[in-house]
């Protein structure tokens, strides 16, 4: 008799066991989903990045439009058009070379992404970035993939 309490003993301190463990892996792997971004809209935008944000779960970078001309384009405002674009982790990005090191203030870079529903100048990456040479721009209309000793990060195709 004793034997069969000492065992449904361990089975319970096993199952309680097995369910905190279950409750602390739950958060780590509770992510926000992706429903807010239009996957069925892809937008290709060429800008300047002006900040780069490293967080353990999104890596962000932050840019100003550069329109088919060449130019910055220009909110209602008359202020420099902004948006930004979530990624991987900071750890995940940084493998693949996306860093605030290689995304430094000034970079002209061009990316796909699945803008926000709301309509927010925000969305989530889609494929490699394309990353101009320092200082030199893509041609008037066309993207950084185009510029001679550009860079494809975080995938192989833009």
């Amino acid at each position: 008799m004793r034997n069969q309490r000492n065992n449904k003993a361990w089975v319970i301190a096993g199952a309680a066991a097995l369910i905190s463990v279950g409750l602390c892996v739950t958060p780590a792997s509770a992510h926000h989903s992706f429903a807010m971004y239009d996957q069925t809209k892809t937008t290709v935008l060429t800008g300047v990045a002006y900040q780069f944000v490293a967080q353990a779960n999104h890596a962000e970078i932050h840019f100003y439009v550069v329109g088919p001309d060449g130019k910055l384009v220009k909110d209602k405002d008359g202020k420099n058009a902004d948006w930004g674009v979530e990624m991987a982790g900071a750890a995940a990005v940084a493998a693949q070379g996306i860093t605030a090191e290689s995304f430094k203030v000034g970079t002209i870079f061009s990316v796909k992404l699945n803008p926000l529903r709301d309509g927010s100048n925000f969305g989530s990456r889609v494929g490699a970035i394309a990353k101009c040479p320092w200082k030199t721009p893509p041609e008037p209309g066309k993207t950084c993939d185009t510029v001679k000793g550009s860079e494809l990060l975080g995938g192989t195709t833009f």
